[in-house]
């Protein structure tokens, strides 16, 4: 069941890990680049309590946040919290596992503030290093 992704607002990998051995190591690898999981939403959970559907895939959205970035980014955009924090996914496709963080450039492109490109510069690359960790 492969699907189609968007390949202009996020970072992916496909790896050789189960879905739970990605989650895990994603969690670590986000940690070792700055970042703390503060939100994390079990997709198919929570479709399957909201509306009684089952959503066929184990799918996971993670909330990150490097609060040195965040701290910069709101500084420098008081209303930067409104895209925060940053998202990263885990999910089932048929029998492999996918990886996936926002592009932070493509989100910051509806802010026309000059003084984040810096941040997501940093913020991207930290989350492509993590990324990059988790397809080892």
């Amino acid at each position: 069941m492969s699907m189609a992704v968007g390949q202009d607002y996020g970072y992916r990998q496909r790896v050789r890990l189960t879905y739970d051995e990605a989650v895990a190591k994603v969690r670590d690898t986000l940690k070792e680049q700055g970042f703390g999981v503060l939100t994390e939403i079990d997709v198919a959970a929570t479709l399957k309590q909201k509306l009684d559907v089952d959503f066929g895939r184990r799918y996971i959205i993670l909330g990150a946040c490097n609060p040195n970035l965040a701290h910069r980014a709101l500084s420098a955009e008081t209303e930067l919290g409104l895209l925060l924090p940053c998202n990263v996914i885990v999910y089932e496709d048929g029998d492999e596992t996918v990886v996936a963080a926002v592009d932070p450039h493509a989100m910051l492109s509806v802010v026309p503030n000059d003084a984040l490109k810096e941040i997501a510069d940093e913020a991207g690359r930290r989350l492509r290093a993590a990324i990059d960790a988790v397809a080892g």
